[in-house]
């Protein structure tokens, strides 16, 4: 769910990218942080163990503007996809705004493509999420790695992974293809679905100003984005 930070005039998103191990989740947070200029961007945060590591950095899509007078801030994570790593991944899944499932199209990948997508389903259920508002949740398909050797038929993706017709991209991350496209496509997501929900609001001390007025995302164009340093607590 959306936070409202009313003190520092923000309004923060969290966007987990999920998929199956080595599907190209990482590739996507680096490549969306190195096209971006040095000068507005912030680090790309790495929390690690001696066997996994989860990546997030957050920024700012500056062509959207402010939305009721509150700077949208959005949060990019990734989680270990290896499946041990069961608890961690749900502990990065919680309080989340949108999801973007990057599938593996190699052909020897189609089940864990799958058990990955089954994996996260029974997570958000865990989590707690009623059925109404695990429909409502903005997804983004990316079938990632189409340049490989008889990569699987994005009709046969589609029918195994998204019959529910979610947005979709082909991708080669490695290359930057397709990386953007899917970024602005769950930001546009996340933000439609604020304007029929309230966000959560951040307890400040003092009188809180009322809620803020929502605008809605225009259609169409690139969306640039800069990036705002992350600073722990």
């Amino acid at each position: 769910m959306a936070l409202i930070n009313h003190r520092a005039r923000e309004i923060h998103f969290k966007i987990v990218y999920y998929g199956p191990g080595l599907c190209g989740k990482t590739t996507n947070l680096r490549r969306l942080h190195d096209r971006l200029p040095p000068e507005r961007r912030g680090r790309l945060i790495s929390i690690a163990t001696d066997h996994e590591r989860t990546l997030f950095f957050d920024f700012l899509p500056i062509e959207l503007g402010q939305i009721g007078g509150l700077t949208t801030r959005f949060h990019l994570y990734t989680v270990p996809g290896q499946v041990y790593y069961r608890l961690s991944r749900r502990a990065v899944l919680q309080g989340l705004d949108g999801i973007v499932f990057v599938a593996d199209s190699h052909p020897a990948r189609e089940d864990a493509n799958r058990e990955s997508l089954a994996d996260l389903g029974t997570h958000l259920v865990t989590l707690g999420l009623p059925p109404e508002q695990l429909r409502r949740l903005p997804w983004v398909f990316q079938y990632n790695k189409r340049d490989v050797a008889a990569a699987v038929p994005v009709e046969r993706l589609h029918a195994a992974l998204n019959p529910g017709g979610a947005p979709e991209f082909e991708s080669v991350a490695s290359e930057g293809k397709g990386v953007a496209e899917t970024l602005r496509s769950i930001c546009k997501a996340v933000l439609a679905r604020l304007a029929g929900e309230p966000a959560m609001t951040v307890p400040t001390p003092g009188p809180a100003p009322g809620p803020a007025p929502i605008a809605t995302v225009p259609a169409g164009g690139p969306v640039p984005i800069t990036v705002a340093r992350y600073a722990p607590n």
